[in-house]
């Protein structure tokens, strides 16, 4: 049984959208569809993929603007930590700093949480709390042998993610990643919110950002 696993680089921000599915029963889910709906619903189709969970690693505009539109289209299930709910309910706020359209906000099928277990088509991704970037950051973790971290916006190749943003704190961002990722085996790979994807091993190495870490 293999694993289909795209990466689509969407808005103006260049945000990360992941599509993960399985090859035999075709059941996938998506991580933070951030924008160009059109465009990531043509890999769904092309694949033939039955989208199971939207999984919001948070709920910052360039990682949730296409969410509404995918989940009226597929009928996939929106999954959110709870403490991103205050960025969901101010979309338009977040898009006018922007000068950008507010985009519509989806429909929260349920809260996510530490340790819960997100299972699709044989997989299973374990959510991992890393705030700081944002209040309820997650990342999502697949379980198994293939050793994949997604990250969200907490931790980029060369870089971390920004903390000046609503509800955004350096040092707690700096804990969770410490705490939360860093304890993971370095060959892990991390598929980040932005950029280029990465090991935790070459993170601990020359990521000049966690030199203190």
């Amino acid at each position: 049984m293999g694993m289909i696993l795209e990466r689509l680089v969407v808005s103006p921000f260049e945000s990360n959208c992941w599509i993960l599915g399985c090859e035999k029963t075709r059941e996938g889910v998506f991580i933070d569809p951030g924008d160009d709906a059109e465009r990531i619903l043509e890999v769904v189709n092309r694949h033939s993929l039955s989208l199971k969970y939207a999984i919001q690693t948070h709920a910052h505009l360039d990682h949730i603007s296409a969410t509404a539109a995918i989940q009226v289209e597929t009928g996939a299930e929106v999954l959110i930590h709870e403490a991103e709910q205050l960025l969901l309910d101010n979309l338009s706020a977040q898009a006018s700093l922007f000068g950008l359209p507010a985009p519509a906000a989806p429909t929260v099928n349920g809260y996510i949480r530490e340790g819960d277990k997100i299972s699709f088509a044989g997989y299973t991704l374990s959510v991992i709390e890393t705030p700081g970037h944002s209040p309820g950051g997650v990342s999502l973790k697949l379980e198994g042998s293939e050793k994949l971290l997604f990250t969200g916006d907490a931790l980029f190749q060369g870089s971390i993610g920004r903390t000046d943003l609503m509800g955004g704190s350096y040092s707690q961002l700096i804990d969770s990643i410490r705490e939360k990722l860093f304890p993971l085996d370095d060959d892990t790979v991390i598929h980040p919110g932005h950029g280029e994807s990465s090991t935790l091993g070459a993170e601990k190495r020359f990521n000049p950002f966690l030199r203190e870490l």
